[in-house]
Order: C-alpha cells, then structure tokens, then sequence
C-alpha cells in the first residue's frame, strides 16, 4: 500500500463529516494540502502577504470566512484555494474534515484536509500570498526547533505550539504557530499514531474523543461569554 492510501486510510477514521457544522457561529474553513514528495508526506503552507491588515506576513494554510454561495466547510476551503494559490478543485482529492477549533475571532474554523497532485505549481494571488512552501508532515512530531506559549483566550490559559522550520531549498526560516500549527499537529498524531517530543493537551489512546471534548469545552465557553 503506497504512503498516500496508508495515510487516507488513516485520516478517514477522524472525519467529522457535518457533526459540528450546526453550531451557531460564525464559520471559516482552511484547506491542509498534503502532497507526497521525496516519499514524505509533506503539507503545503502559505505566507500571508504584507498587503493585508489581518496578521501579515504570518505562516497559514488557504482559507477563509464562508460566503454565502458555500454549501459546506469544504467548499469554502476549496473555494479559498483557488483564490489564494490557483488550486483547483479538480486537483485536490478531498480526504476529510478534522475536529475544528476557535479562533480569535470566535468563528469555528474547520480544517479540510486533501491530497494534491505532486505536480501542482502554486500561482499565488500577491494581494492575499507572499510565499508558498513545503514542510515533512513528520516535523510536526519530531521538531528540530520548538516552544510553547501560554496565550489567554476567553479567559483561558491556553498553549499555543510555536515550531521554527528552516527551509533548507529556500534557505529561509518560517515560523508556524496559533491555529496553523495547532491543525497541523492533530493531523500528525492522527497519521502517525505516534508521541511527539513535546507535551499535547490530548490523550493519544483515545485521540478523536479527547478532541472533540477540548474543542466542545471551548466552544461552550465562547458561547457563554456572548
């Protein structure tokens, strides 16, 4: 079985499908692109473009708010992929929807995870992309460079995963952290099954209940403080 139909294979057991799609806030979605490359697997991020007047110049995946012509997260996903970096729908091989997480802005974010083409060659639109680069999705288990921080959210200390990645083909370091590393992790730990090097809020035995617990706990919260 190729790395690809392992990694499906995997994933499709922490497909939330629609579960929490009923949930009264407002609703964003981004795309995680896996690829396979150098027989890794590797996850595609971008730079947002200093153009913009939200967290400019930060590492994260092609995504956005939903608009009212989405049917679903993953057509929103999709739909921000095509803006962002020219991916198109036909290109991407939809594998699931991981548990999703609340951002800064209360909204329920919801990752949509899919395989792209190796072949894909990213067209960033420079008024939302800056740079588009690969990371091994195993980095995410054993980081070379790692720290965590304590971030107050809803009244909530919260730790926020902070990893460095030098790009050894860009000669560039880029620095993933927030929600972008947050998705990032659980998508590792549901393909790899495997402990990282560093401390996770989850129980690794029981990993899709834990996750919805945590998220539902959050979401609870935010609902009680509007």
């Amino acid at each position: 079985m190729s790395l690809k139909d392992k990694a499906t294979l995997q994933l499709r057991k922490f497909d939330v499908g629609d579960k929490f799609s009923h949930l009264p806030l407002a609703k964003a979605s981004v795309l995680v692109p896996l690829m396979v490359r150098d027989e890794r697997l590797c996850v595609l991020f971008t730079v947002r473009s200093m153009k913009l007047t939200r967290s400019p110049g930060e590492v994260c995946f092609p995504g956005g708010r939903r608009e009212p012509e989405d049917t679903d997260e993953i057509a929103t996903a999709l739909r921000e992929a095509k803006e962002e970096v020219g991916l198109c729908a036909e290109q991407a091989e939809v594998i699931c929807r991981l548990v999703p997480a609340i951002d800064k802005t209360r909204s329920i974010v919801t990752p949509v995870v899919a395989f792209i083409e190796d072949s894909f060659q990213a067209h960033p639109n420079p008024e939302e992309v800056s740079d588009v680069f690969y990371v091994p999705l195993d980095y995410f288990i054993h980081p070379s460079k790692y720290k965590v921080h304590q971030v107050q959210m809803l009244g909530q200390g919260i730790p926020v995963h902070f990893f460095e990645y030098d790009d050894p083909e860009r000669n560039t370091s880029y620095k993933i952290w927030g929600l972008t590393a947050h998705f990032t992790v659980f998508l590792a730990l549901a393909i790899f099954g495997e402990k990282p090097t560093f401390e996770i809020q989850y129980d690794l035995d029981n990993l899709i209940a834990s996750s919805e617990n945590s998220f539902m706990e959050l979401y609870n919260i935010t609902k009680n403080k509007l």
